[in-house]
């Protein structure tokens, strides 16, 4: 599957969205009509949203492989590619935080990107956003979906991509779904064990000082709620040399998360540009981690 994978980012790396209808849009509808007709806040309605998308996503993309293989080789896996690379977001995403270093309007392209309100952010705060998100979704947009695509093919991401989507729409810690989301967010978070983990060690091997950002990654990757967000965040707190974490609004809702990193550097538009950099060295590290397997298979 290196190919496949190696073909599929480099798609997305040269082409981005294509101008249709995104998978992961068909399976928020179906996330959207599930929710609307069967919502209660328990487990087991949410747990079956879970299956169901599962169960449907796995048999629609087992059925595209299956007929992608009466094709000719060199065309099933252009096709599979060209498919695969849908669930591949290295181009928007870092297109979409780079935004908020030309636009206008910072805080209106980071509301787009993250679920923390930022209508009162200060600068620092915004920035410090931005970072987190670049660090944690080049772990939920690029490593992951990768990782389990080299692993089970266009029916490994596309199932990703689905426990990816449920997690963003409702393994939220609110009235509405505390209960209803919470096996959506245990599947995502044992999803994203490992390749949250390959991210951070991603990042070290990418930093200047590869001793502190290993320092940090091991001192503070396990401090946050989550289970694998605060690894790619601590890496790249001290690849950078800054401190990532602390207050943010959620919902209406002040929310206190652990410091991570440490206080070299301020928070600030350059070192969100250092950050953004980085992309070249990820694409060529990932493209060469993918054409060394594909040899060695």
């Amino acid at each position: 599957m290196f190919e496949l994978a190696a073909l599929a980012y480099l798609i997305d790396i040269f082409f981005g969205e294509f101008r249709c209808k995104h998978p992961v849009v068909w399976m928020g509808e179906f996330i959207s009509g599930f929710e609307k007709r069967f919502y209660h806040d328990q487990v087991l309605p949410g747990a079956l949203l879970v299956i169901s998308l599962v169960v449907l996503t796995l048999l629609i993309s087992s059925v595209v492989v299956y007929l992608c293989s009466w094709l000719p080789e060199e065309l099933s896996l252009i096709v599979l590619a060209l498919i695969a690379s849908t669930g591949l977001a290295m181009n928007m995403l870092h297109a979409s935080v780079t935004e908020i270093l030309t636009t206008k309007q910072p805080k209106r392209a980071l509301s787009f990107l993250v679920s923390r309100d930022t209508d009162a952010m200060t600068e620092t705060e915004i920035y410090k956003a931005a970072l987190e998100t670049w660090a944690e979704n080049l772990s939920d947009g690029v490593i992951a979906p990768l990782f389990y695509l080299v692993l089970f093919g266009l029916p490994g991401i596309a199932v990703y991509k689905a426990i990816n989507t449920m997690d963003s729409m409702i393994a939220y810690k609110t009235g509405r779904y505390f209960y209803f989301g919470k096996t959506a967010a245990i599947v995502d978070d044992i999803a994203n064990f490992l390749p949250a983990r390959l991210t951070a060690l991603l990042i070290v091997l990418l930093a200047k000082d590869k001793r502190l950002a290993w320092q940090c990654l091991w001192r503070d990757g396990n401090k946050l709620e989550s289970p694998n967000a605060g690894f790619p965040i601590a890496a790249m707190a001290g690849a950078l040399g800054i401190t990532l974490g602390g207050e943010a609004s959620y919902h209406g809702q002040l929310k206190y998360k652990p410091l991570l990193g440490i206080s070299v550097n301020p928070v600030n538009k350059t070192v969100l540009a250092e950050a953004l950099a980085m992309k070249t060295g990820v694409n060529w590290l990932v493209l060469g981690l993918l054409a060394t397997g594909a040899a060695l298979t």
